[in-house]
């Protein structure tokens, strides 16, 4: 199949799962494993803060970050469609009584800062107390400039809060603009990077900030379960994608526009602009987005089913399964117009 859901589903490469089975292991609660050791001071290195955290998962990292900035009854600001808002099943307020304070995200997946001061809170013992501005980068494919960043820090600098970035994605951003990591984080106070997407590890994060914020961090890690002993074949995993999995996203990003550019023009489908590994498709009324999935389906295609159909890149779709799906996903659309007709 050729699988468009998410860069989620990537299998680690044959060379990957060498690195992991050759990895020299310890036990990680103790502080003992190399591999875990060496990663997590590569990554603080490479991103320029002080400390880094290997966790699971990227809502793991979240977490441990919303939690390590703030204290109950503090809030954090962030983005309506944000994942640390939407996706990770309300963790911060339900584990830690942090409340998320949502706004609107611009359509270059930014927040203004007009809103995000509009919703900062008075020092009234009405109101939660505002702490913490999570962004995210990339957002629904969408790549925020380093200058934004830049802005943020120095309007949270005035008002005595914190900056997290959510940055599952942020190496796409990176190569996409031809940026260093260090461009980013040099204007946040952590950083939270995913490497079971596009970097292809089957599973894990790692996060990054200052000693004192990452040794907070590591015991809420501790606390929602995240401690784990032989972790180091998956530090082998990640640091085997550092050095063979960056440079490659850019045949991601580039897959995803030879996908915009075969499908731009065909009736019923209208696709929007794409920067890195996602393409987006709104769907016509007369289009029925189940039947479009059921239809690709059989044609050894996955997607998932929705108005706004997104299209995943990444490591194991290659430009011939490119081509072959663009006129798939044609030869359905052209099929489901026929069938309309005829009604």
């Amino acid at each position: 199949m050729i699988d468009f859901r998410s860069d989620t589903v990537t299998k680690p490469t044959e060379k990957m799962k060498r690195a992991m089975l050759e990895a020299e292991l310890g036990d990680d609660v103790y502080g003992d494993d190399p591999s875990v050791n060496a990663l997590e001071q590569r990554l603080a290195q490479m991103t320029g803060f002080d400390a880094a955290m290997i966790v699971n998962s990227g809502t793991q990292s979240n977490l441990c970050a919303l939690l390590a900035h703030c204290q109950r009854q503090q809030e954090y600001i962030t983005g309506q469609g944000y994942h640390t808002y939407l996706y990770e099943a309300g963790g911060a307020a339900v584990l830690g009584s942090v409340v998320p304070q949502p706004i609107a995200v611009a359509p270059s997946g930014e927040l203004a800062i007009s809103d995000i001061e509009r919703v900062i809170k008075a020092d009234d013992p009405h109101f939660a107390i505002s702490k913490l501005i999570s962004l995210e980068n990339s957002h629904c494919g969408k790549v925020i400039d380093v200058a934004y960043f830049e802005r943020v820090k120095q309007f949270a600098e005035q008002r005595g809060l914190s900056v997290h970035l959510d940055g599952a994605r942020i190496f796409n951003a990176v190569i996409k603009l031809g940026v260093d990591i260090k461009d980013f984080c040099q204007h946040v106070d952590s950083i939270s990077i995913c490497f079971s997407k596009g970097l292809g590890t089957p599973m894990g994060s790692v996060l990054c900030g200052s000693k004192a914020f990452i040794q907070r961090a590591r015991r809420i890690r501790k606390m929602v379960g995240g401690g784990t002993r032989q972790a180091g074949m998956v530090a082998a995993a990640m640091d085997y994608a550092l050095d063979h999995h960056i440079e490659r996203l850019q045949r991601d990003h580039d897959n995803a526009a030879k996908l915009a550019q075969l499908l731009a023009g065909v009736p019923g489908i209208d696709v929007q602009p794409v920067q890195t590994n996602m393409v987006y498709l709104d769907l016509a009324p007369s289009i029925n987005p189940q039947l479009l999935g059921h239809l690709l389906h059989a044609e050894g295609i996955l997607v998932s089913a929705s108005n706004k159909l997104r299209l995943v890149t990444h490591l194991d779709i290659s430009e011939a399964d490119i081509i072959y799906s663009a006129n798939a996903i044609k030869d359905c659309l052209a099929l489901m117009q026929q069938a309309n007709d005829a009604e």
